[in-house]
């Protein structure tokens, strides 16, 4: 019996970051995302993509790496995959609707 894993999915994400060192996080964001990071007076704003099982996946993968780095960054991000858009705050889904 083969093992069967979920199909991967590409998964675009629109998010803003914060965090106590931009100036390390930002490198991680285009290394994982392989996007376009601009500065924000808030902090970070991210426009890339990742592949995954899940929006859940692709979202707790990247979180994960940036608090690797610093600890205190947050993560407000929107993943866009299969016609919905999935909304998430740190690790915490917030909304699932049509895209």
């Amino acid at each position: 019996m083969a093992w069967q894993t979920d199909p991967m999915v590409l998964f675009h994400l629109s998010g803003e970051v914060s965090s106590e060192n931009l100036s390390a996080i930002q490198p991680l964001l285009v290394q994982f995302t392989g996007g376009q990071v601009t500065p924000t007076p808030d902090g970070l704003h991210v426009e890339g993509a990742m592949e995954g099982t899940d929006a859940r996946d692709v979202n707790r993968r990247l979180l994960s790496e940036l608090r690797r780095v610093e600890k205190r960054t947050r993560l407000r991000a929107e993943w866009t995959a299969g016609g919905t858009v999935y909304r998430f705050f740190d690790y915490v889904p917030k909304s699932e609707r049509p895209a």
